[in-house]
């Protein structure tokens, strides 16, 4: 029995190493700071204080991964957005400055990205507009391989704590929008298609998207 324990225990030491090799650091790159300080919003029940220690800066992923959703198509509940063109969800550039978010109208909406192909999710980065201090109300990120997201459909995020999207409460808490945006885990998840929801702010009814990231393989 000691022989087969310690040969166990080997074979899965030799498995973490080998899978440790199939691994690479993932940077995320910033936009440049809007403000200076954090400035607390309008108050939310589930609102999360700042904590700079907190911010996720690079992840381990395997070896591969890349921003799946760079130059994705981007479809919305929203198809004619207030401000700007769908098209900067997914440019690769979260900058916040004027002329590259997208706003779309109040209440209830969503922006949705197709991968292309189904593909194991690592993580998603998401930045709503971040040129001030406000937090985004229930936020809700999703994936699917159906395109209409009725069957199938994952839940990774969700800071809509009093179910007012009728998707179920949440217990993700919601936070003030700076230049680090919210990276969300998205635990390996196969799907193609990525659908982000919002309810306008703390500032106003408006909501607004600056890019969105989905970092993975690539997908056959």
């Amino acid at each position: 029995m000691k022989h087969t324990t310690v040969a166990l225990a080997a074979i899965a030491a030799l498995c973490t190493s080998v899978s440790a090799e199939d691994m690479e650091e993932i940077k995320i790159e910033f936009p440049k700071p809007m403000f200076i300080g954090t400035p607390v919003p309008a108050k939310l029940p589930n609102l999360e204080q700042p904590d700079p220690s907190k911010i996720v800066k690079s992840f381990m992923a395997p070896k591969g991964t890349v921003n799946l959703a760079q130059d994705k198509e981007v479809t919305s509940s929203d198809p004619a957005p207030i401000i700007g063109d769908l098209t900067l969800v997914t440019d690769g550039d979260p900058d916040g400055s004027d002329g590259c978010f997208v706003e779309l109208a109040p209440g209830p909406q969503w922006v949705q990205i197709d991968l292309g192909a189904p593909t194991s999710i690592n993580k998603i980065a998401v930045w709503h507009y971040h040129k001030q201090a406000q937090a985004y109300v229930d936020v809700v990120v999703q994936v699917s391989d159906d395109k209409e997201f009725k069957t199938g459909v994952t839940t990774l995020f969700n800071s809509d704590h009093d179910d007012t999207l009728k998707m179920g409460a949440g217990s993700d808490p919601a936070y003030i929008e700076t230049n680090h945006g919210r990276v969300i885990d998205g635990k390996n998840t196969k799907a193609q298609y990525v659908r982000l929801y919002s309810n306008g702010n703390t500032s106003n009814e408006m909501n607004h998207y600056c890019e969105v990231a989905v970092y993975g393989v690539p997908g056959k």
